[in-house]
């Protein structure tokens, strides 16, 4: 998930891969510029470019001065609904006067566009009963784009988009205790480069896996193409445990898994089959090797998959439990073996100095899915410092996983679980969320969003505060948490200063230069359904540095290849698109 600690990124790019800035404020700093040409859309009206429900709130924004707005079918422009335009009100994180344009009580499936006199007409959108399904399996499907150690096919829908197996030798580096070979094939590539890492996967997979637990029902029947489909197990499941296999791979016979999977160093700007840098499985350096936050984590997903999968799977169950029973007995004799990249390794740290809300997560869902008192009492023990993560949503990321422990704990149904600790867990949640739907409302945009959140990954807080809002409507129904968690997601699918839809190939104008290895090695398209790490006003990579200083925060923002630090994809902030997704799903 998002976290302005995410740095897997930043090393070196070759200077052939920065691009020229001089297109850039002529595309996003004047919200007025026509996209494509005086008939074409115009960024001033900020649609969701793939659609609203019938029966929810339809709202779109128009950021330059206008008075009414038309509604028109786009097969042949008939008008079909009217509206006048809400007073501006000034949004001090973009600097935008934004007036909403609000179709709400329009109910009518179809394909529209909002034309707004003197300004112009926006990109098309559809108004229908499940506006969001295609998008949840394109979403998906990017993580399907992203296997290592096997070929990729997108098929006919996306021809072009394949490439042979990569990285099929793994080692072992100097630094993991071990030597020669490792069979440690396998995995999601992480980001826009071709490194796996246990921490970030532990976070991502945990989050597929609860979507499925929050949402089996709505996705069980959903395929996405991937080689599994029809083999009995629901492809969310499938593809998640393409990753978790890989995770059961990163465990040494001790029970303690290795930190991460990587080259010395990022490779160049090649397709994934062309990375001739040696895979090896990092460790800390010196014993145990394996570090406490990657074996917690590895825990705490080996004991959700032992839940889910065992309707699909009982074999696999089994042996994901007891890995995770291996995990947690490793972490109780090192409680605290944190990571710090090994001389000579450059790639991604996930560096974390505490690893206790890892075990915390690690005892909660071992304590879920077994019901054993001693995983109780761990929790019991230690949660209530824990607490206060609730408070400021959103609370969890690849580093800070306390709040799904907290959240899985509230959750279980196990006998012995702690009454007062449940609704202390359930209250503090609602409670913020309430606060972020008031916020959210107040916001011109309504979005989440505060002027502190544009950080490295900052679309994945806004996908984390959808989550939040959805993990708060299943302790507590409420349609205000719903809408909310979609306002968020309309501002992802384009809604937003830049009329741009920050997931590829996802509306009429999607962004379309991701800081990604397998898209920037090839010409045309993107990979599809890949979500952008957004604006970003820490501006840690040469790109945003040369924009404009006084730009706000939620404008420090380059659709540029060579923009690692705006618009690099990863594996976690997808995750939370998947469950933001899901849980808007009819």
């Amino acid at each position: 998930m998002a976290s302005s600690l995410f740095l897997p990124s930043l090393s070196l790019r070759p200077s052939r891969e920065l691009l020229l800035l001089a297109d850039l404020a002529a595309l996003f700093i004047c919200p007025l510029v026509l996209a494509h040409g005086a008939e074409n859309p115009t960024l001033a009206i900020k649609v969701d470019q793939v659609g609203y429900p019938l029966d929810g709130p339809k709202v779109a924004f128009v950021s330059a001065p206008a008075q009414s707005f038309a509604i028109k079918r786009s097969s042949d422009g008939a008008l079909v609904f009217h509206g006048n335009l809400a007073p501006a009100q000034a949004d001090p994180n973009t600097g935008d006067q934004v007036q909403a344009a609000d179709f709400s009580g329009f109910q009518k499936a179809g394909t529209y566009y909002i034309e707004v006199p003197g300004v112009g007409r926006s990109w098309n959108f559809a108004v229908g009963k499940n506006p969001f399904e295609h998008t949840y399996y394109l979403a998906m499907r990017g993580f399907y784009g992203q296997r290592c150690g096997t070929a990729v096919e997108l098929g006919p829908e996306f021809p072009g988009f394949s490439h042979p197996a990569c990285h099929t030798h793994g080692e072992f580096h100097p630094s993991s205790g071990a030597k020669g070979e490792r069979d440690n094939i396998g995995g999601w590539h992480d980001a826009g480069d071709y490194g796996r890492y246990m921490v970030n996967s532990g976070i991502t997979t945990g989050t597929l896996l609860w979507a499925w637990e929050t949402y089996g029902q709505k996705l069980k029947s959903i395929q996405l193409k991937i080689p599994e489909s029809g083999n009995g197990t629901p492809d969310i499941l499938n593809e998640a445990r393409w990753n978790l296999e890989w995770m059961l791979k990163m465990q040494d016979d001790d029970g303690g898994a290795w930190h991460k999977q990587t080259s010395e160093h990022f490779s160049a700007f090649v397709a994934p089959q062309d990375d001739t840098l040696p895979s090896e499985v990092i460790g800390t350096g010196s014993a145990p090797y394996k570090s406490t936050c990657a074996t917690a984590d590895l825990a705490a997903v080996a004991a959700i998959a032992a839940r889910v999968y065992r309707p699909f799977d009982p074999n696999f169950a089994a042996r994901a439990l007891q890995a995770g029973r291996r995990a947690w007995g490793w972490t109780e004799k090192n409680p605290n073996v944190t990571f710090r990249n090994p001389p000579g390794v450059s790639t991604g740290e996930y560096g974390d100095s505490n690893c206790s809300d890892e075990r915390l997560w690690a005892a909660a869902e071992l304590g879920r899915t077994t019901g054993e008192p001693a995983f109780n009492d761990f929790f019991l023990k230690n949660y209530a410092r824990f607490l206060p993560t609730l408070d400021s949503p959103p609370a969890e990321s690849w580093s800070q996983v306390a709040p799904m422990a907290l959240w899985t704990y509230a959750l279980s149904n196990q006998k012995g679980t702690d009454p007062k600790a449940v609704d202390a867990i359930r209250q503090r949640t609602l409670a913020a969320a309430h606060a972020v739907v008031e916020r959210t409302r107040a916001n011109p945009y309504r979005i989440s969003m505060q002027a502190k959140d544009y950080v490295w990954g900052s679309n994945g807080v806004a996908a984390g505060y959808g989550m939040y809002l959805l993990i708060a409507n299943v302790f507590s129904p409420d349609a205000s948490f719903i809408d909310a968690a979609r306002d968020n997601l309309h501002y992802l699918l384009g809604r937003n200063t830049f009329s741009l839809s920050w997931v590829t190939q996802v509306g009429e104008n999607p962004f379309q230069h991701p800081h990604h290895r397998p898209s920037g090695s090839k010409q045309g398209a993107p990979w599809p359904g890949l979500l952008s790490g957004g604006p970003n006003a820490g501006r840690q990579d040469a790109v945003l540095a040369a924009l404009p200083r006084d730009l706000p925060p939620a404008k420090v923002y380059a659709d540029q290849l060579a923009s690692y630090a705006s618009n690099e994809i990863c594996i976690n902030w997808q995750a939370s698109l998947v469950f933001l997704l899901a849980g808007e799903l009819h």
